[in-house]
């Protein structure tokens, strides 16, 4: 099917990318004017902004709690920008959408940006706010037995990074991770993938950008060669936790993602590989108000309650 119509007109009004390196601060202070009010958000029972004190120091999350209840399944999201750009307020629609569709206690995590923080920092401090969910289980009202992880983009590269730290670590506590149209494959080789050529122009996130977007991160000391970097270099990914991998039809990353989660399968991993027909990369974050996209967030609450998928 052809790119949503919804999707179309936007795209038809996209400026021209600016000349000249990426400004990260001007970026950001472009996504910052973006977000909505408070009062124009999805409501949940409870929104509180703290600082996890973790091993890898004072980490900022935001934690979403979308009822009064005994307990709860945890959720910890990353949210995604390519690793320089993001922010607990840009993805705030998502998170309360999550915590809303799945009943999990959501924890966004505020982790340090390239290319002021070198990589592992913001991979360390993702992780190190997984650990400190489970620690402070009690506190948190875990229920002890559902503990997840999820990212868009570049944030679904680390909720796919952390999963495997954690076994390596032989912390067995994830029951499930979420993966919005991942990056998963960072030396951006257009022969490796079909989708990179097929989607290369026109659908918003644009082949020939991938390089300079990502750069701020790569030039940060992140090696494509390490799988933490492009988690689909692993070469053994059984063990993992349950997935769901939520693809685009339009996005570049689509194969990559699609690739992935057909090793997590054939590692004997159980899988839900979910593609988007008509929607492009981003989807989640820019177009969930269309409810045939808003449709992946209620397919990912529908995972994590143990329900079938779409």
């Amino acid at each position: 099917m052809p790119i949503h119509p919804e999707i179309a007109k936007i795209l038809a009004h996209l400026p021209a990318p600016p000349e000249g390196p990426l400004n990260p601060e001007a970026m950001r202070a472009g996504e910052a004017e973006q977000v909505p009010a408070l009062e124009e958000r999805l409501p949940v029972h409870a929104v509180e902004d703290m600082m996890a004190s973790t091993a890898a120091g004072n980490v900022p999350v935001r934690i979403y709690t979308p009822e009064e209840a005994d307990s709860y399944g945890i959720l910890v999201y990353f949210h995604g920008g390519a690793f320089f750009l993001g922010s607990l307020d840009t993805h705030d629609h998502v998170a309360r959408s999550l915590a809303k569709e799945s009943g999990f206690k959501v924890i966004s995590v505020g982790y340090r940006l390239a290319p002021e923080a070198a990589f592992p920092a913001g991979l360390q401090d993702s992780y190190a706010v997984l650990r400190w969910a489970a620690a402070q289980g009690e506190k948190l009202k875990w229920d002890g037995k559902n503990l997840a992880v999820a990212g868009d983009s570049s944030g679904g590269t680390f909720a796919a990074a952390v999963t495997a730290m954690a076994k390596d670590d032989g912390f067995d506590a994830i029951s499930h991770q979420i993966l919005f149209y991942p990056s998963l494959d960072l030396d951006f080789d257009e022969d490796r993938y079909a989708s990179l050529r097929e989607n290369a122009v026109g659908y918003g996130l644009e082949t020939a950008g991938l390089k300079p977007f990502n750069a701020f991160y790569l030039d940060s000391g992140a090696d494509p060669a390490d799988p933490l970097v492009s988690p689909i270099k692993r070469g053994d990914l059984s063990g993992l936790p349950k997935a769901l991998v939520i693809t685009a039809e339009f996005d570049p990353l689509r194969d990559e993602g699609e690739l992935y989660a057909q090793r997590l399968h054939s590692a004997g991993v159980e899988t839900v590989l979910s593609r988007y027909d008509g929607a492009n990369h981003g989807f989640v974050a820019n177009f969930s108000w269309i409810p045939e996209f808003y449709a992946a967030l209620e397919e990912a609450g529908r995972f994590l309650r143990g329900r079938e998928s779409k």
